[in-house]
């Protein structure tokens, strides 16, 4: 999947607030524009493939700087 490695890095945190450089360093890959224009796409919907990342691992996307930098927090689950 696109997104794993994001996944095995969040799996080791608590909360923490990473730049988009910072996820696209953990990636390997750039994010896509939409994730630079649009704050639904860091929106914690299962049915996004993005989004399964943190979900899986425990995450929620609690807010966004767009173009900036994204807080997780721990799901609580």
């Amino acid at each position: 999947m696109k997104y794993t490695l994001l996944e095995k890095f969040l799996k080791q945190k608590a909360t923490i607030t990473l730049t988009y450089s910072e996820i696209e360093h953990i990636l390997g890959i750039p994010l896509p524009q939409l994730a630079y224009k649009h704050r639904s796409w860091w929106g914690n919907q299962p049915e996004a493939t993005q989004a399964l990342a943190w979900l899986r691992s425990g995450w929620l996307v609690d807010s966004v700087e767009l173009g900036a930098s994204v807080t997780f927090v721990r799901s609580g689950e």
